[in-house]
């Protein structure tokens, strides 16, 4: 009752504190430090709810169905804080609390720069009064009781000492398909448990713990930085409505520009660490697998990338125009970027896409469907609608005046190109909501001319001028990057024998990025470090394009038999299987060694595999022998111990060390993988360059 006394409280300061920015947004001084009042309080109570989740999880409380569902005692300290947003109502708690935080932050921060404040906050605060709902008892509450609804729990979570007493016989229940036995939570039982002096945590022992895909280190860090990405897509969101509010649109761009490059870097942070996760554990054999639920993230990602570039713009034209280009466009991405995280949330909450992704919610119910449609559509109605009503006052920007070799031109078909890449993407992913998913081959073939155009547009782009560029000034400037792109690219070709013709456009591009940012990080090298976030991120995008497009390319995988004791050949390397070993501090987790004889180097592959109680199947964590030029990838399929039984199996109890054990794993190299990997550590470190500079200018004025 705690928490959700705590959230409902929360809710009506939230109300409180929007109802008061709009009154002072309308001049009332008063109502200002009303609001400041009720958001900052708003604030402390959404931590405070938060401290109270974090401790019912620590102090294993199941009496609260969402403690029950996903944690238990069992787990490590680092995945038992992760529980806190292991489930719905959890990571709407966290996205929450990490919303609200931003929002005291930006309340400072507006609150410094003219009249901004209101409107900026009235529209944030309304953001916040919607992530509050999804946590109140109305829709998914983290502090909801186990037994507020019936629920019919596993009697392998009970104390066994009370199921024999005559009180608790009709509350055991049968399942003939399963042969379980269970037990049914009500408002009954609670009476009759308190009527005998039963306290409920000798009643209800142990939780049903963390999903085992999830028990990971990458569990613990994935997750906060995603939802860190989805609760700073709101800051960009607000700037723009706020500036359709005041109708204002020069102030905004400055103040959004190091908000978006930060929204765009958090978001694409926590979309590598998710590819480097499922890579490493999961066994996909792969780093992005087109799952609707991580193209949900990417589509945003995509799009803020896209609008860092046209704010670019904006902001440099500001000088020769009131608006300065591209301010409707910019409005429009800025609104999108929220809004397609919002979408991300109903593909992923709604459990729309429960049997077309891996890792999607289960259908949470139709008033938490509805509501998310509702959450969307206001926000789609206040932004595209603010938009759609001002675009006379936007008429002024003068957008068709720039010239065509300008370096305006080439960052909007930059971004131009981003966004196409968004919609093929937004297609692809959207298409099971129409009754049919596309292959995974759709993604490829339709982003890669895209992709292609973009590297081609970075190299080019760099070397043209505000404004306009004279013609041959430009080609002259251009070509000798251009010849030696190309020389390295028939260089790698023939080394790494790439025959598909779009393949070498693609090298091609890549090369020419990698270059021309070389070339122009040398020219602003003298100018300080911050002035070289741009090129590190160029770089560091086209080093991660050639990692993936060497490994997907130049992959081979097969699958192989290894029988134990016995040598095999396979991709240039002795592989001897050399039986199972139990896990320490381990009842059923085992690793499967494997000897490696690699140019008479010796190394040891231990993939694992692992009967799990909590989803009744067999689970794998495939093994990978990293290098800088190839990984190689051992995922694990089966196992066979025909020696005790005669059939297959994939126990490891009663295990004899015969020939008859065999283990089959898929064996895949993985070409300059590790490029994947360091050009995200190259784009990381350049947007926050970026994010440094940006924040160093519109400090200088305030």
């Amino acid at each position: 009752m705690f928490g959700d006394i705590i959230t409902i409280i929360a809710l009506i300061t939230a109300i409180y504190s929007v109802i008061r920015y709009y009154q002072a947004s309308n001049g009332n001084n008063k109502a200002l430090k009303h609001a400041r009042i009720a958001y900052h309080t708003t604030t402390a109570l959404i931590i405070i709810a938060s401290i109270f989740l974090l401790f019912i999880i620590v102090n294993h409380q199941y009496q609260y169905k969402y403690v029950f569902d996903y944690s238990n005692a069992e787990l490590s300290p680092g995945l038992l804080l992760s529980t806190f947003y292991a489930g719905q109502e959890g990571s709407f708690m966290l996205w929450l609390l990490l919303a609200v935080i931003i929002g005291a932050v930006l309340q400072n921060y507006t609150s410094k720069r003219n009249d901004l404040e209101p409107s900026f906050m009235m529209v944030y605060s309304l953001i916040i009064v919607y992530l509050i709902i999804m946590v109140t008892p109305l829709f998914k509450s983290p502090f909801t009781l186990i037994w507020t609804d019936p629920n019919f729990i596993s009697i392998k979570y009970i104390n066994q000492a009370f199921l024999k007493m005559p009180i608790f016989q009709s509350f055991l229940f049968s399942d003939p398909g399963s042969n379980q036995e269970y037990v049914r939570m009500s408002p009954q039982l609670m009476s009759i448990l308190k009527s005998n002096s039963i306290p409920f945590s000798d009643f209800l022992i142990k939780g049903k713990g963390l999903n085992p895909l999830l028990q990971n280190f990458w569990m613990e860090v994935h997750p906060p930085i995603l939802f860190l990405g989805y609760a700073l897509s709101a800051v960009p969101f607000s700037f723009a409505v706020s500036a359709l509010i005041k109708n204002k649109y020069t102030q905004w761009v400055k103040l959004a520009l190091p908000w978006t490059v930060t929204t765009a870097a958090v978001l694409g942070l926590g979309l590598m660490i998710g590819g480097y996760w499922a890579y490493g554990v999961l066994g996909w054999g792969g780093f992005w697998g087109w799952d609707p639920v991580e193209n949900a993230s990417l589509i945003p990602w995509v799009i803020s990338v896209a609008l860092i570039h046209t704010l670019l713009i904006q902001k440099q034209t500001q000088i020769l125009d009131r608006l300065g280009r591209f301010a409707k466009t910019n409005l429009t991405l800025g609104v999108l970027v929220f809004i397609l995280v919002l979408y991300s949330t109903f593909l992923t909450r709604s459990g729309i896409l429960s049997k077309a992704s891996v890792h999607s919610f289960e259908d949470p119910g139709e008033t938490v469907y509805l509501f998310l449609i509702l959450f969307i559509s206001t926000f789609t109605i206040a932004g595209i609608g603010g938009i759609l009503f001002r675009r006379k006052s936007l008429t002024g920007s003068n957008e068709n005046r720039e010239k065509f070799l300008s370096r305006e031109s080439g960052l909007l078909y930059g971004a131009l190109f981003l966004v196409a890449s968004a919609l093929v993407v937004f297609v692809g992913t959207s298409s099971p909501i129409i009754g049919s998913s596309v292959e995974i081959s759709f993604y490829n073939k339709m982003n890669l001319p895209l992709v292609i155009i973009m590297c081609l547009l970075i190299g080019f782009t760099l070397y043209l001028r505000w404004k306009e560029t004279n013609r041959s000034e430009w080609v002259k400037s251009f070509l000798p990057a251009l010849l030696i792109s190309l020389i390295i690219t028939i260089v790698i070709s023939f080394l790494l024998n790439i025959k598909n013709i779009s393949y070498h456009f693609l090298l091609l591009s890549i090369i020419f990025t990698v270059v021309v940012n070389i070339q122009m990080l040398t020219r602003v090298i003298k100018s300080g470090i911050y002035f070289w976030g741009g090129h590190l991120s160029h770089i560091g995008f086209a080093l991660f394009l050639f990692g993936v497009l060497v490994s997907s390319t130049l992959e081979r995988s097969q699958q192989v038999d290894l029988p134990i004791g016995v040598k095999t050949h396979v991709f240039n390397v002795d592989l001897t299987f050399t039986g199972p070993k139990l896990i320490e501090n381990s009842k059923d987790k085992y690793t499967f060694n494997i000897n490696i004889n690699e140019n008479n180097k010796m190394y040891t592959a231990t993939p694992v595999m692992f009967y799990s109680n909590y989803n009744n199947s067999l689970m794998r964590e495939p093994y990978i022998l990293e290098g800088f030029a190839k990984d190689i990838y051992f995922s694990p399929i089966s196992y066979v111990d025909n020696s005790q039984t005669g059939a297959s199996n994939t126990s490891m109890m009663n295990r004899t060390n015969t020939p008859a054990e065999i283990l089959t794993v898929e064996v895949s190299t993985k070409p300059f993988i590790s490029f994947v990997w360091l050009g995200v550590l190259v784009m990381s470190i350049g947007l926050v360059l970026v994010i440094i500079r940006r924040t160093k200018v519109n400090k200088s004025d305030i």
